[in-house]
C-alpha cells in the first residue's frame, strides 16, 4: 500500500510540474487585432521564442471558444493555416476579408486562434517513451472596423454613460455605449457610503449596454456617484477615466 501511495504521489507531482511548465513558446505580436475594412487584409506577426520547433495551426471564429478550424464559418481567409515554426524564427499570418456582408454602422467581433503543438520528444536509448504534452491555444479578439464610422475609437471610452438597475435582490451597474466601437473594461470601481465596490470587468458592444452586478450592495447608489474605470485601446494600452451615475 505504501508503495502504491508513493507511486501515486510521484505521478501527481510529475503532473503538477508538467502543468506548471506548460506555456506558449509561440508569441503573438499584440494583444488584439484591429482589421480596417478599407485595407482588405491585415498581417499578424508570430515568433517562436522557445528552444524547439512547433507546429502551429491558426483559424478565426465568431465567438465559440470550442470552435475548430473545420467548423469555423467566418468571412475571412487566413494563410498559412498550418505551418512549422523553427526555434527563434518568425512567421506572418495574412488575414483576408472575403467581402461577405457585415454591419457597416458598427464594429464586428471575431476571435483569432493560434494553436501551438510541441514536437514529441525522442525517447532515450533503452528507455520507455512516457511523456505528457500540452497543446497551447492563444485566443485574441479581432475587431472588424468598417470604413467611415462616426467618432474616434480612441475617444469612445469617454462617451460611456452609467446608470444603476435592480438586479434580483441587489443592483447592477449598467454601462451604456453610444459609439460604434467595442469598449473593453479592465477595471471598474465605485464608492458607496465610503465602501469600495468592484463590479468586475467585461466588454460592452457597440450601441449596446453591459450589466455588471454589484455584489453585497443593498441600496442603489445616488445620482452623481463617481465610477472609476479603466479601458484597453486598440494597442492594448490601459487608460483610466471617471464617470458619474446618471439619474
Amino acid at each position: 500500500m505504501n508503495k502504491l501511495v508513493c507511486a501515486l504521489g510521484a505521478g501527481l507531482l510529475t503532473l503538477c510540474l508538467a502543468l506548471t511548465n506548460a506555456h506558449a513558446s509561440v508569441v503573438i505580436a499584440g494583444t488584439r487585432v484591429v482589421f480596417p475594412a478599407a485595407n482588405g487584409e491585415v498581417t499578424v506577426r508570430l515568433s517562436n521564442d522557445g528552444g524547439q520547433p512547433a507546429l502551429v495551426e491558426a483559424w478565426i471564429d465568431d465567438g465559440d471558444p470550442a470552435s475548430t478550424p473545420d467548423a469555423a464559418n467566418v468571412p475571412f481567409l487566413i494563410t498559412p493555416p498550418l505551418f512549422r515554426m523553427d526555434a527563434g524564427k518568425g512567421q506572418s499570418l495574412r488575414i483576408v476579408y472575403t467581402n461577405q456582408p457585415l454591419p457597416k454602422d458598427r464594429e464586428s467581433l471575431f476571435w483569432l486562434n493560434v494553436l501551438e503543438i510541441p514536437p514529441k520528444p525522442a525517447a532515450k536509448p533503452g528507455e520507455a517513451q512516457n511523456t505528457l504534452q500540452f497543446a497551447v491555444r492563444s485566443r485574441l479578439k479581432l475587431f472588424f472596423r468598417p470604413a467611415g464610422l462616426a467618432g474616434d475609437s480612441l475617444d469612445a471610452a469617454r462617451q460611456v454613460t452609467w446608470t444603476v438597475a435592480a438586479d434580483g435582490a441587489g443592483y447592477a451597474l449598467v454601462a451604456h455605449n453610444p459609439t460604434p466601437y467595442h469598449i473593453t473594461f479592465s477595471q471598474l470601481s465605485l464608492d458607496v457610503d465610503s465602501v469600495a465596490y468592484a463590479p468586475g470587468n467585461g466588454m460592452v458592444a457597440p450601441l449596446s449596454t453591459l450589466r455588471l452586478p454589484i455584489k453585497n450592495l443593498h441600496h442603489a447608489p445616488t445620482a452623481g456617484t463617481v465610477v472609476a474605470y479603466t479601458t484597453l485601446n486598440d494597442f492594448g494600452a490601459a487608460t483610466s477615466y471617471q464617470g458619474t451615475i446618471e439619474p
